[in-house]
């Protein structure tokens, strides 16, 4: 389990998580990336567990994928796509993951979320840039893009 030290002092009530953080092996590469404070929210029953790239349909393991043309708030704004390694345009479900998302957030009255950091679904403040060469640029993933718009505080884990 990843140690991420990550202040989450003061939240109430239900949080929305990256299933990986969780330690579901839900990743585009088949793994988990488990962090303690996510796994500590969901042992107290206040994790709301959710992946959004399932949720949207996508299988695991997949082909990575990244935001080409720029961030998540332009996904949603249809200004960009979300494409995979082998090319194809993954947007669809990405957006779809999204939603869901942010359903399971409103469901469980989820008014924050800890979510995996640079993803193309959940990254919050920074993104990989579509070129899949490792280089980052500013801006969230769809889902995180989505949730902030929804009022929902994100944070990267």
């Amino acid at each position: 389990m990843v140690d991420k030290t990550v202040a989450f002092e003061g939240t109430d009530g239900k949080v929305l998580v990256s299933a990986c953080l969780a330690g579901v092996p839900c990743r585009y590469d088949g793994r988990a990336k488990a962090a303690r404070v996510v796994g500590g929210l969901v042992a107290e029953g206040r994790g709301v567990v959710v992946c959004p790239e399932g949720a949207g349909g996508l299988p695991t393991p997949r082909p990575a994928a990244e935001i080409v043309g720029g961030n998540g708030a332009d996904v949603l704004d249809g200004r960009a796509r979300v494409v995979d390694a082998t090319g194809a345009d993954r947007t669809e479900e990405f957006v779809a993951g999204a939603r869901a998302a942010l359903a399971a957030a409103e469901a469980a009255g989820a008014r924050r979320a800890l979510l995996m950091a640079r993803s193309p679904s959940c990254g919050c403040g920074e993104v990989y840039d579509g070129t899949f060469g490792g280089t980052l640029r500013p801006g969230d993933g769809v889902t995180a893009a989505l949730l902030r718009r929804a009022g929902i505080a994100v944070e990267a884990v």
